[in-house]
């Protein structure tokens, strides 16, 4: 009796295995068509693309200073290998981002993120691209011109993959996976997040005599984002001004580097008669540039961009005819880590 029991046993784990296998000798999902671009806490999905595209001499090499790209990745969703050239069709998707705005921002437009591609003159790409047989992945070129953006401005480029039964494909039935919202960010060699633990802002007290007294207490900002503005400046916002207040293309305060590694930096601001930004008078900002490698992993490296000596002043204005002077002073350090095993700058760095 014992050995009919193993036996069948023995059969039905046979039969149960062989049945295992033909199922994925079978595809299990539709090849659906889909972005790869996961949204983050905002909504969005944050991509960094150089600036410009440049050569390992500095060169440039998509056309001139401001001239990038970005490749976004299209994949074909399944259980076995695609068979067939998929010819996929990209369109422009406003009315997905006007969504996005009034769902997180409601009446609030001062926050809206802005459409890149509504006046075409940052970015363009293919109506269509191709992801061929044997591939489940194709790559959707994306080519900008940063040259004289405003990223005070919240730069999204909203894009959907188009549906049509003649095309062949179906756009993945989740908006999530068929549509792209990618806030984009150039940066350049010194923007980017900085710790702002080491700047402070004191407000400034005139007394009744003309003269004027610093508070004791200091802000500070854990972090202080530098922008592009083009491939030696960037500009932050004044003290603990940030991207989220109504009025913050008023205090933009640029930096401009002067050297490759180590330097002065010219700060400035354009509306400096409103907010009466004055930098303190004796005082040079400097920058430099330092790297080590990492001790545990040798192919990242460590990357430090370094402001000394930032020292300024202005008016923050919350409503008409109220001023509170604040002085910033302090230093700026932005890290970056980089990968060196590969090539492509964008990648190789842990945003």
């Amino acid at each position: 009796m014992k050995k009919i029991y193993t036996i069948v046993t023995l059969a039905a784990m046979a039969l149960l295995g062989a049945s295992c296998n033909s199922e994925w000798e079978e595809e299990q999902y539709e090849h659906y068509i889909s972005f790869r671009s996961p949204l983050n806490s905002k909504g969005v999905t944050s991509v960094y693309v150089p600036y410009s595209r440049t050569d390992k001499d500095g060169n440039y090499t998509a056309g001139g200073e401001g001239k990038s790209n970005y490749q976004l990745p299209v994949i074909v969703s399944g259980t076995l290998t695609n068979q067939q050239n998929i010819t996929v069709h990209v369109a422009h998707d406003p009315d997905t981002l006007n969504i996005l705005n009034i769902a997180r921002y409601a009446t609030r437009t001062d926050l809206f993120y802005k459409d890149m591609e509504a006046d075409n003159t940052y970015v363009s790409y293919p109506e269509t691209m191709q992801i061929n047989a044997g591939e489940d992945v194709g790559l959707l070129d994306l080519n900008f011109d940063f040259k004289g953006i405003d990223m005070s401005e919240k730069w999204v480029l909203p894009l959907q993959i188009v549906d049509n039964p003649s095309y062949g494909y179906q756009a993945h039935p989740r908006k999530n996976y068929s549509k792209a919202l990618l806030r984009v960010f150039p940066f350049n060699d010194y923007s980017g997040d900085y710790s702002g633990a080491l700047l402070t802002n004191k407000v400034v007290i005139k007394k009744d005599d003309g003269t004027s007294t610093e508070t004791a207490e200091s802000i500070t900002k854990a972090l202080i984002r530098g922008y592009v503005i083009d491939e030696q400046t960037i500009f932050t916002y004044a003290g603990i001004v940030d991207e989220d207040y109504t009025d913050r293309r008023k205090y933009k305060i640029e930096f401009k580097f002067n050297g490759e590694k180590n330097g002065p930096v010219s700060l400035s601001c354009d509306n400096a008669a409103e907010i009466d930004f004055k930098m303190t008078a004796g005082v040079t900002p400097s920058f430099r540039i330092s790297s080590s490698m990492d001790a545990t992993r040798p192919y990242l490296e460590h990357r430090y961009v370094i402001i000394n000596n930032v020292d300024y002043s202005f008016n923050y204005i919350p409503a008409a005819g109220a001023k509170i002077r604040y002085h910033v002073k302090g230093t700026l350090t932005l890290s970056r880590n980089i990968n060196t095993q590969i090539p492509d700058e964008d990648q190789a760095i842990e945003w």
